[in-house]
């Protein structure tokens, strides 16, 4: 991965460096999904599931959110369902000088020839198509009915209409510059992060466990994710 080139297209700003953290890579994507449920074969979640993250330093239970994030919160759970998630890296971890995020989820970290270099800079594999699959930004409002995709939302106020807002222990995905570049990686929000709402895609939360997300290293592993409530 080119840092380098990574810092001069984000530029070098306090709320520009949060972003970059969240970056699992900086190439935009050949493709992402259409927009939207209904329009992708990425199934969607309708109500809520629960996933609970076996790691080494203790269990963690999130509660998915298909009521307002059904796309993101889908894709999600598919992959724990192929075992995506099964003894990847937790690669980017982020506690000074404040906390941040606890990132993971990059498929290619499971795999012993990847070297760490590498993690953070890969997606999930269509095993059908062998091609990375993508998912389009989904941010709903509070006062809409059906979330909004593939733009971010922004404005003065913007983390006060949000259905999801970055709360401490909310869920999101990662992507690169391309707000439609999402695809496996997540990160979990050790404070609230208003800086990113309406940029990233929250679509869960953890409801037991945060202790042990706070305890979490860079470099130790998620060593299996798995549905607890379909």
């Amino acid at each position: 991965m080119n840092w380098p080139n990574c810092l001069l297209r984000w530029g070098g700003t306090l709320g520009l460096l949060a972003a970059l953290v969240l970056l699992p890579a900086c190439t935009p994507p050949a493709a992402h999904s259409d927009l939207g449920c209904g329009q992708s074969n990425i199934p969607c979640l309708q109500g809520t599931a629960r996933v609970l993250l076996s790691t080494a330093k203790g269990k963690v239970l999130i509660e998915l959110d298909g009521k307002n994030a059904p796309l993101t919160a889908g894709n999600f759970l598919d992959l724990v369902r192929r075992g995506a998630y099964t003894n990847t890296v937790f690669h980017r971890v982020v506690k000074d000088p404040t906390p941040f995020v606890v990132q993971g989820g990059d498929p290619q970290s499971s795999r012993p020839n990847v070297p760490v270099s590498q993690y953070g800079s890969g997606n999930f594999l269509d095993p059908a198509s062998g091609a990375p699959r993508y998912i389009p930004l989904e941010v709903k409002l509070k006062n809409e009915a059906s979330p909004r995709y593939g733009t971010p939302q922004s404005g003065a106020r913007v983390s006060e209409q949000l259905a999801l807002p970055h709360h401490r222990g909310s869920v999101a995905m990662a992507r690169s510059q391309d707000p439609n570049s999402a695809s496996a990686q997540f990160y979990i929000a050790l404070t609230d992060l208003p800086e990113l709402d309406g940029r990233y895609a929250v679509f869960g939360h953890v409801i037991e466990g945060m202790p042990v997300v706070d305890q979490i290293n860079q470099g130790e592993r998620l060593l299996k994710a798995e549905v607890v409530k379909p």
